[in-house]
Parts: structure tokens; sequence; C-alpha cells
């Protein structure tokens, strides 16, 4: 690829940017699309505009976003949203450091380097051997054996010791920013409850609620509360049949057989009202047949204070480690009541099948990652469609070609996989949603690490490195070291195609605000049904992280080699960071929260991603016979002893709860059964706390959606 085809690909991506952040100025401001762009305030009870008009400044959501605090984020989206800006900013502070000393040192000493010119490799380019300016400004144009190689395995140490230090200082912050909230005095109801799992068989005579009770009630007589077991049920047609009745005056029929095509016709309303009536007649002779019949071997447990709650949640109660297993509670809202039964062993014996699976995926998906990498260049395409010769001809396309095919290819790919990995994920008996999302990320990023990153490099030259690793095994490392140079153009774009047109897709939500209107126009009729048409949802952590992970590695690796990339990584994580602060506050709301509980994750694949940027430098100063590149390794050995250090010293604080943060006073008494019924499935439960914000939410947009009409 030369180097205009690079610039092609900056040029029409920065423009798409640019279009969409002017559609979001335009759209945001009608009365009509509030609840695209403003559900969290919304639902907050909160004005979207804070008072201003809707001609405001175009561009005020910037300064909103610059000026807002932390604590801002932390009011409006939680904890973990803190968190991940936390993330977001250590990163960015990462990159733009490490560019600070190795922009003005290594891109001198690269492109000043003209002996290379005679005697390079062909190999040993970012091009494809097309010598292009690109390779002026890399490693590649370093002759081998240079003293000019010493620069480069000192912005090796340069970026590691940035590394450690800004993650060490993220790890406290993040410490003490959890250790707040949880200090909090008003009452958090998960902080006064523990999940006790692999309940015993009771004896005779006992049902298991019986047995739990008194089993607690004599190990903390003082301060045990109460225990309990749920269950769940749902019903929604009902709504959905007098919402058609009141907006057209005509009473929707339904048939009573299979999927409501067959059978008799009857009066939808009647027809749902009476099976309701019957249901309800039935529903306390069924509660009782389950609590004695049915009883689970699971169990939320209440105490009436926090500092006992933690303690019990640290404590070995049995001396057999598959019964009476116990952890924090999680937020009620995030449980999975169908995992709490699942039994001790089956959910080792579930994680390891998983594991398992997980691999052989891996295996299986770089097959088609690596092909489609291989076949997209532009060269092997024309050999698989001989008669697209004639239209490659033509400058403009043959360049947008190698610009975009690959990596679109590849983004494709990726989407495929979120909801497997969560499916996967849940399968192992997560007992908690964001458990579930921690679970997943990690698949998500190891998948995308070995798969996107360590297998386009390696497919970039399919035939010749599966040889090379025929003819030595055990050389993957000198392999990965040399294929980087041949992709470094590829990553280069990826980069700037997730920041220009991810970044432009997330702030303008074109695709949610089409779908909205659709849904609204022709699906949905009940109020609930239009919440849930426009309702924005979390973060959606479980795919995010992971792929800011994946660009973390992709600029990691690259940052010395080609240390233009650094450039990339700033503005990729400069501008998330702006574009999704405004997200956090005016459109994404949380769905759990879990106070950080995804750092310690992130912490690790952070010196994951280092480690193997290491390892790799380690390996191309090899490739160029520069024979101090042993000089590395007391390098690599430190980031484990950091690694260690961080997670012996700041781990246990995200495990469990201090008592030091748990002893804390509350504000006022609290309401135990008010915490007891907030873990009552909502199914279940008539105190739905919920009802009153989603009517005062349904009611504010509303009044938007009427000047907007008017």
């Amino acid at each position: 690829m030369e180097f205009e085809a690079f610039l092609l690909s900056l040029g029409p991506s920065a423009f798409i940017f640019l279009v969409l952040m002017f559609l979001f100025t335009w759209l945001s401001r009608r009365p009509g699309n509030v609840s695209i762009y403003y559900p969290n305030r919304i639902l907050k009870g909160m004005d979207p505009w804070e008072g201003s008009s809707l001609t405001r400044n175009p561009f005020a959501w910037i300064r909103e976003a610059l000026t807002s605090s932390e604590q801002d984020v932390v009011n409006l989206s939680g904890v973990d949203t803190a968190v991940y800006f936390v993330f977001l900013s250590t990163v960015l502070g990462i990159f733009a450091l490490s560019s600070l000393l190795i922009l003005p040192i290594l891109l001198p000493l690269a492109a000043t380097d003209k002996s290379i010119k005679n005697s390079r490799d062909v190999t040993d380019t970012t091009s494809k051997g097309t010598f292009s300016q690109l390779d002026n400004l890399s490693m590649a144009n370093i002759t081998r054996k240079s003293s000019r190689l010493w620069a480069f395995l000192g912005a090796v140490y340069w970026i590691s010791l940035v590394t450690y230090f800004m993650l060490w200082k993220a790890y406290k912050h993040v410490s003490t920013l959890r250790a707040r909230a949880l200090m909090s005095a008003d009452t958090i109801p998960e902080q006064f409850a523990i999940l006790v799992r692999d309940i015993p068989s009771p004896p005779n005579g006992q049902t298991h609620k019986e047995f739990i009770d008194s089993f607690f009630r004599d190990i903390y007589p003082e301060t045990f509360y109460r225990s309990l077991v749920v269950t769940e049920n749902r019903k929604k047609k009902l709504a959905r049949a007098e919402a058609i009745f009141a907006a057209t005056s005509n009473r929707p029929t339904n048939k009573t057989g299979l999927l409501g095509l067959a059978g008799k016709k009857v009066d939808s309303i009647e027809y749902y009202t009476d099976l309701i009536n019957e249901s309800v007649a039935k529903l306390e002779t069924e509660q009782k047949k389950v609590l004695a019949e049915k009883q689970q071997t699971a169990a939320i447990v209440f105490f009436t204070d926090r500092v006992t709650a933690a303690l019990a949640a640290q404590s070995l109660h049995s001396q057999m480690v598959d019964t009476w297993t116990v952890t924090e509670a999680p937020e009620p809202r995030q449980i999975l009541w169908e995992n709490l039964n699942i039994k001790f062993f089956t959910r080792l014996i579930r994680q390891y099948l998983i594991y398992f699976i997980v691999a052989i995926t891996i295996l299986f998906y770089m097959i088609p990652i690596a092909f489609v990498s291989a076949i997209t260049t532009l060269a092997n395409l024309q050999k698989a469609i001989p008669f697209i010769k004639p239209v490659v001809k033509i400058t403009f396309i043959r360049t947008v070609l190698e610009s975009y095919l690959p990596q679109i290819a590849l983004i494709i790919f990726l989407a495929m996989l979120p909801k497997f990995l969560m499916f996967l994920s849940k399968s192992e008996g997560i007992p908690s949603r964001s458990h579930a999302v921690r679970a997943a990320s990690g698949k998500y990023f190891y998948f995308s690490v070995l798969n996107v990153f360590i297998g386009v490099t390696l497919a970039g030259s399919l035939f010749d490195n599966l040889k090379a690793l025929q003819q030595k095994p055990n050389s993957i490392v000198t392999v990965l070291a040399t294929s980087l140079p041949k992709n470094a153009t590829f990553f280069l774009t990826y980069v700037a195609l997730k920041f220009f047109i991810g970044y432009g897709l997330e702030l303008s939500r074109i695709i949610p605000l089409i779908i909205f209107h659709l849904k609204k126009k022709y699906l949905y009729k009940t109020e609930a049904e239009v919440k849930e048409a426009w309702y924005p949802g979390d973060l959606r952590y479980a795919t995010r992280v992971p792929s800011d992970m994946l660009i973390l590695t992709i600029t990691f690796c690259y940052s010395v080699f080609a240390p233009l990339i650094l450039v990339f990584g700033v503005i990729y994580f400069g501008l998330g960071w702006l574009i999704l602060r405004n997200q956090a506050l005016k459109v994404y709301v949380p769905s759990y929260e879990s106070y950080g509980r995804m750092w310690p994750h992130i912490h690790t694949r952070i010196l994951a991603a280092l480690f193997l940027f290491q390892v790799v430098m380690f390996g191309y100063l090899g490739v160029k016979l520069f024979v101090w590149a042993t000089l590395l390794v007391p390098l690599i050995v430190i980031s484990l002893i950091f690694g260690y250090v961080c997670r012996r010293k700041f781990y246990s604080g995200f495990q469990h709860t201090a008592l030091e943060v748990a002893c804390r006073d509350l504000k006022e008494r609290p309401d135990l059964e008010e915490i007891f019924r907030s873990f009552i499935p909502h199914s279940l439960s008539t105190h739905k706390p919920e009802d009153h914000q989603f009517k005062g939410a349904m009611s504010r947009y509303q009044d938007y959606a009427a000047i907007s009409a008017a």
C-alpha cells in the first residue's frame, strides 16, 4: 500500500466523522428526539437542556463534557462508569507521556538512516516492499546492528516505566473511589445481605428455609434477620391489548390455539383478564407449594448491620468446600436467579468445559479470520476474482479497496461474537450479571488479541509463517516479530476507522434514532413498549472494554516499531473520553452497579498487553541482530513482579468489602423490611418502586413529544 492510500483512508473517515458530528448537533436539539439523546436525564427527572434554549451553542456538549467532574459521572451513571473513565484517562496518559519522548527522538532517528535503502530485505517494511514514506518513519528503516537501536531499546523501557507509574496511580485512585462509594451514609441493600449456595439437605421434618434460618441464627444470634427464596413469572399481553383498544376503539381479538394462529377466536381483553384472575386465585396456593416442596439449595440471608454481612461473606462456614458456600450478595437487579441452584462441582465442570469451548472457538475462528486477512489483500483478491482486475486499475477504487476492505471484513467478523461469549459466561453458573460481563469481557479480550492481533499479523504472510513454524516450532516470537512490519499500515488504518467511524456513529446515534421512530410508528403501542424502544441500556462493558483493549494492545506493540501509531492511540482514547463522557452524562443508563469490580481485570489486561509488547520487541530487536536485546529480559520479569505486587496489595479490597469501609455509620436506621423486599423479583412483588419513576419518565417524554408535534 502506498502512502497516498493510507492518507485516503484517513480523509474520508475524518469527513464522515465531521458529518456525523454535525448531524448530532442538529438532531439532538429537536424535541422529538429528546428520548434518544437525553434518556439518562429524562429518567432522573432533569431538564435535558438544563434550562437552555433549543438554539444553544451546537458545541456546548464539548464544554459540558470537559467541565464535568468525576462526581457528576458517579451521580448520573454510577461508580462503574467513573472507573471506565479512569481506564480511558490512564491509557490516554500512558500514550501521551510516551509520545513526549518517543516521537521527537525515534522519528528523526528512523527518517535519517539512509543506509537501509540499499540493504533492506523487502520483507522488513510496513508497506509490502514499496518503500513508502511510512517505512522511513519506522524501525524498519534502521540498519541491522545499528547503534541507533539503543534508542529503540530505551523507548521500550520508557513506555514500560510510564505504564507502571500510571497503573499504580490509577489502582490507588479506583480503590479510593470504590471505598468512598461503599462508605456511603445511604442504605445500600446488598451490604446487609450475603448469597448462600450449596446448602446441604435439611434434617427430616425441616424445610430448607427453616434449616437456613436455624444455621445462621446459631452463628449470628444477635444480628441474623431472615432469609429469602423467590420465584418469578411474567405477564405482558393484556397491557398491549388494552393499548390497541384505547388507540383504535376496536376491541382486539386473538385465537386460543397454537401460537395464537388456531383455535377459538376470543376478545383479547376479556380473555387475558380472565387468565390473570385465575392466576391470582392460584398464586398463593402455588407459592405455598413451591415453598413447601421446591425450595432451592441457595438463599439470600439478611443481617441487621453491614459489618456482620461483610464478616459473613469472608468467613468459612463449613469444613467442606462444596457446602454452605457464602459470598457477598450481588445487587438485587443483577442476580441471575436461574444460576443460583447450580451445585459447586457442577459449576467447576461447567467452567472448565466453557474454557475448552472458548479455546476451540478461538482456534477455529482464527481460520476464517486468517483466510479473510490473507485474501482481502488486493493482490490475493485479484487472483481469487480475476474479473475485477480492470476495475482495480482505476486509481481511486484501488486505493479505497486497499484502505478499507481488510479492516471492514475484520470488524464484521468481530461483531458476531459478543452474544455467544455472554451466553457461555452465564452458562458457567455465575450468580450475577456484572460477574458474567467481566467473564465475557475476558474471553472477548483474549479472543481479540489471539485472533485479531496475532492472527492477522501472522496471516499477512500466512504460508511463509507456516513454513517457518514447521522448521522451528519454538520460533513463534521471532515469526511474530518478523510479521509485525508487514501489517503496520493495516493496524494504523484500523485504529483510524475505529475512532472516526466508530465514535462518529456513537455520538450521532443515527441507528438507534431510526430504529426508535420505526418501532414507535409501526410496532409499539403501550407506554412500556415505547419506553423499551428508546431505553438506551448501559455502556456494554462486555464488548466496549475488550475493543478498547485491542486498540491498546495494537498501540503498545507498534509504539516503538512505528511510533506514529502513538498519535492515533492518543486520538482514539482522547476522543473516546470526550464522546463517551457526553453519552454517560446524558444517554446511557447503568443496568447494574458493582462499584468498580471490573478494574482489577482491566489492570491485568493492560499488563498483559504490555507484556506482549515487551516480548515482541525482544524478538524484533533480535531480528535486527542487536545483541543487547537481552536487556529486555529483566523488564519482562519486572512486569510480572509489578502485576503480582498490585494484586497482593489492592485486589482483596475489590474481592471483599473491607471492615473499615463497612463500619461507617449510616445517616438513618436502615429499614430491614425494605431491604428484604428489594430482593424479591418484581414479578412476585407488589412493591415496585420503579413504577413511579417510569410513569414520571413517560410523562416527561410525552411532554417533549407534544412540543415536537406542535
